[in-house]
């Protein structure tokens, strides 16, 4: 059964998950309403859109995911569904639908606001009529093309992966944007070292999990979406290493010489 999920920035204790849940049993009885995420970091696309890209397709196909994040329309912005591998995405256009899917939709629809004046309304009446089995093209125009906001991906300079931690996890562990791909891709049968922040921080190797090293040990996992993940086994590496979110990560093969004084 399809359902409605929300993203927000919004605290949990926040009057707008109130108003906009009200809406929907208003407007969709019956209708299963989950938080999907809340309390993202306020106006952060990058955030939001990790979290999505990493989580709609769990739902059911069908599911429609409404997003409120950075969703006050700037000039040129407007409001819109879009289609795309079977769920339909709510939200403004300011570029986090490009960083969801990164690739075209399969429909672009430009809300019919019809009269309401508040972002809440607008899109609880487009996820309801959605789930009710209205055809996006019903709610509102089609239109061709979405506003384009580039990804952070890692890059490859001869035998060297220069990455960005993208995300810090509920316990500190700081995910890179380095795909296991691209790692295997120019480490497959070489050796290597991975360095987080500087190169005082390193490790030789890939766990399979947590507990392979020592606690207390850095380590360098890839963790269920592929993604190059730092951790320190029982502790939070963010915190003890003052990782945040655009710290470098950088692979170097073991046969290259590092100054001793390189910072990152």
């Amino acid at each position: 059964m399809a359902v409605i999920t929300l993203t927000t920035e919004w605290r949990p204790d926040d009057i707008y998950n109130g108003i906009i849940k009200g809406k929907l049993c208003r407007l969709c009885p019956g209708v299963t309403v989950i938080d999907n995420a809340s309390g993202i970091t306020p106006f952060d696309i990058s955030h939001a859109s990790f979290v999505i890209r990493n989580t709609f397709g769990n739902y059911p196909e069908g599911s429609v995911h409404i997003i409120c994040v950075h969703s006050e329309p700037q000039k040129g912005e407007g409001y819109l569904i879009i289609k795309a591998r079977g769920h339909y995405f709510v939200g403004t256009d300011n570029g986090i639908f490009n960083l969801i899917l990164n690739a075209d939709p399969e429909e672009i629809i430009s809300i019919d606001p019809a009269g309401a004046i508040d972002e809440l309304e607008i899109f609880a009446r487009a996820a309801a009529g959605l789930l009710t089995g209205k055809e996006p093209s019903h709610l509102g125009t089609p239109i061709r093309k979405i506003s384009e906001s580039l990804p952070l991906r890692a890059t490859i300079d001869s035998d060297v992966i220069m990455g960005r931690i993208i995300f810090i996890d509920s316990y500190g562990n700081a995910i890179s944007n380095i795909t296991r791909e691209i790692f295997y891709r120019v480490f497959e049968s070489r050796e290597f070292r991975i360095y987080i922040q500087s190169n005082k921080n390193y490790t030789e190797h890939i766990s399979k999990s947590y507990s392979d090293a020592p606690v207390g040990d850095l380590l360098a996992r890839f963790n269920s979406i592929d993604l190059l993940e730092i951790s320190i086994n029982g502790a939070n590496v963010s915190e003890l290493l003052s990782i945040e979110v655009g710290s470098a990560v950088r692979v170097d093969s073991t046969s290259k010489a590092v100054p001793a004084n390189r910072l990152f």
